[in-house]
Formats: structure tokens, sequence, C-alpha cells
């Protein structure tokens, strides 16, 4: 499977989930589902683009703190819906000026809560997933791309996270195979390769010790583990991602035939 990254100025998380295969054969309709971190600042050039791709529908996923510091960039007659499915500033997924400052304290209260940031970080997972407040906004999230009929991008600031929870979800109702769903979310390790170089040369100077920094390298990496963690106790609680979508979300059959229809081909 080919995951298509979408070369935009600003944009390195971008990507079109057009040309995704599903398991009855069929692939994801290209110009109508994107993936994508924060849409701050963008040049004109990149605005124009979106534009072409027939974008109607742009989905926030972030905290308060992080869209007041970095804003989206408004594009005419593009929809903006605000969808937060964490509602604090959280180490390792939300990105705020007040977080960097805090990032050696919150490092020690990890160690000493869950031990590594694996465990952290596949808690996090879990609580957007299994939470009741997160799992009113992914309801919403999914019904608006139900109800969607152009082009719509969700991302949050980094777009390997919480974008990467619900292009799961979608990927998942669609039907598309397990091993491509990690592909996708996988992904974002190239993608953001080099914002992960820079932060990690940032942490080296940092003055703290080694199992501490070793936390904080945990936060920048995208995990299989992370992922697996969800979809493994949604099989085990409803049989299926399409399981718990349908008990947990209030997703129905004849959605999720809709959502085949106007994605895939």
């Amino acid at each position: 499977m080919f995951v298509k990254r979408l070369k935009l100025k600003k944009l390195n998380n971008t990507r079109d989930l057009g040309g995704i295969k599903t398991s009855d054969g069929r692939k994801v309709k290209s110009g109508k589902l994107i993936r994508s971190g924060k849409l701050t600042d963008l040049p004109e050039s990149t605005v124009d683009k979106l534009k072409q791709t027939g974008l109607t529908t742009v989905i926030d996923l972030r905290i308060e703190t992080e869209r007041a510091e970095n804003p989206d960039t408004v594009i005419d007659g593009v929809e903006y819906h605000w969808l937060p499915v964490l509602c604090t500033p959280t180490v390792g997924v939300t990105e705020e000026k007040s977080m960097r400052r805090t990032m050696k304290l919150e490092s020690y209260r990890i160690k000493q809560e869950f031990g590594s940031a694996d465990a952290y970080m596949t808690e996090t997972y879990r609580s957007i997933v299994f939470n009741e407040q997160p799992q009113k906004e992914l309801k919403k999230f999914l019904r608006l791309i139900i109800e969607n009929d152009g082009c719509v991008l969700w991302h949050c600031t980094s777009g390997k996270d919480r974008a990467g929870i619900c292009a799961m979800l979608v990927e998942s109702l669609l039907g598309v195979d397990e091993h491509i769903i990690y592909e996708d979310y996988l992904a974002s390790r190239r993608f953001l390769k080099k914002k992960y170089i820079a932060n990690r040369l940032g942490l080296v100077i940092l003055p703290v010790s080694f199992r501490f920094k070793h936390i904080l390298f945990g936060f920048m990496r995208t995990k299989r583990i992370y992922l697996k963690s969800i979809i493994e106790e949604m099989k085990k609680r409803y049989g299926s991602v399409a399981g718990y979508c349908k008990t947990v979300l209030e997703i129905t059959d004849e959605d999720i035939e809709i959502l085949k229809a106007k994605y895939t081909e």
C-alpha cells in the first residue's frame, strides 16, 4: 500500500487516504479524506492546493490552548469544526508553550506513575477511546464524516496521535485491512523524521539524567504498540473496531454503507 503524502509547504504530515485498498477489493477515493497536522500560517500556495482538492470541511481535534497559540488558517468556503478529543494538556500528545516549559517536571511524574513512556502513551490512547467525554467528540467526528459530501480534513498538532486514532476508526469502518491501517499510522515516522531529529538534538543538551531523557524521547515516537493496545481492547470488548463504533459511537450498518458508498470505489 502506498501512503500518499500531500507535498505542501508547512505541512509535513499531511496525507490523502485515497488509494488505500479495502478488504473487498475496492479502494478509498482520492481527494475525499485527508489527515494532517496543524494548519497554522499556511502560505498561499498551500491554501490554493487544499482548495484544489475540493476541501469543504476541517475538523480540529486540538485542545483550546493549542488552537489559541496556533490558530488554523482560514480558507474561504471551508466549514470548521472543533472537536477536542482531549480536555487538558497531555505530554507527548498536545503541544503548547506551557507544556514545553514543564516537560522536565512531567517526565519525573510520568516515570513515577507509569514507569515508561510506552505505558503512559498507551494509557493516553485508551483514555481517548474509552473515556466518556472523548467518546462524545468521536461520535461527532464520525457523524461529520458520514454527512460530508465534499472533502474533509481532520488534524491535531503533529498529525500522528489524535489524527491517527480518528484515521484508524474511519479506515476500519471502510473495511481497510488491519496491517494497512498500521502502515498508514506508522507513516508519521517518515513524514515527521526531520522534526523528530531536531527535537531529539534539543533533548540531548537538557540537564536531566538519561533515564528521564529516555522518557522524553518516547513522547516523540509513533509506535505500533500505542494503536495496537486500543485495537486489541476494542476486539476484546466489542469483537472488532466496527463493533466498538456501533456499540459506543452509535454507528449503524446503514451509516457504514453510506461511508463506503461515499468514500470508496
